[in-house]
């Protein structure tokens, strides 16, 4: 079926102020704050992936999670504790003391809610009874103001015969995108409003038929928010 062509940005972008953000710090330890290694065994080593965790432009009052990754080395290791600190990060998903064994890794969450607009650093120590004890984690992010702008976006119909379009979204180039519209847009124009300031969006539209099959991606076209 043919491709959904010729998406195009129009109409108007709204500037928003912006503000600083203050900072705040958490700390989650176990029973057990013993982070020796074992009588008679070498310590092992503990790794953390990625180095840091970029949350990019979250909306002020709104929540992004990425997950982070403890790995092992060749031995066991024992994290007793981590600390952890910025303003609008928590650190979820582990309980202290946590086992990470040899050869495998342990996940957690770190969740940024930035409180007001603006940029927001922070990060997180791990304690363990590796050869590194004291291992850390760098976070960032902006906190942006949200429903100030809006990208107003039109495409050319579908040269075959179609029930409906979907517009899809991505802060990079080329992807990956995610779908906009909860429905299926039966216009040829539609009117992006929950965007944040200081971000560039790129869009692409599809067509949909009666069976329910989704065309190739149409020209991607890119709207800039002040």
């Amino acid at each position: 079926m043919g491709r959904a062509l010729g998406l195009r940005v129009a109409g108007p972008i709204v500037l928003a102020a912006c503000g600083l953000l203050a900072g705040c710090s958490g700390v989650s330890t176990g029973p057990n704050n013993n982070s020796q290694a074992p009588s008679g065994s070498s310590a092992g080593t503990l790794s953390v992936t990625p180095a840091t965790l970029n949350f990019g432009n979250v909306a002020v009052g709104s929540s992004s999670a990425l997950t982070g990754t403890l790995s092992a080395g060749s031995s066991d290791v024992v994290v007793s504790s981590a600390a952890w600190n910025g303003s609008g990060y928590a650190v979820s998903g582990i309980t202290f003391p946590a086992t990470v064994p040899a050869g495998t890794t342990v996940q957690y969450t770190v969740t940024f809610t930035p409180p007001a607009a603006g940029a927001s650093s922070g990060s997180v120590s791990f304690t363990s009874n590796a050869s590194d004890a004291s291992l850390s984690q760098a976070f960032s992010g902006t906190g942006a103001q949200p429903s100030t702008h809006t990208v107003s976006l039109s495409w050319d119909p579908s040269t075959s015969t179609v029930i409906g379009y979907n517009l899809y979204r991505a802060t990079q180039s080329g992807g990956p995108y995610a779908k906009v519209n909860p429905a299926l847009l039966s216009a040829t124009s539609y009117t992006d409003s929950d965007v944040l300031s200081g971000t560039t969006y790129y869009y692409v539209a599809t067509a949909v038929n009666s069976s329910q099959i989704e065309s190739g991606y149409s020209n991607q076209t890119s709207a800039a928010v002040p």
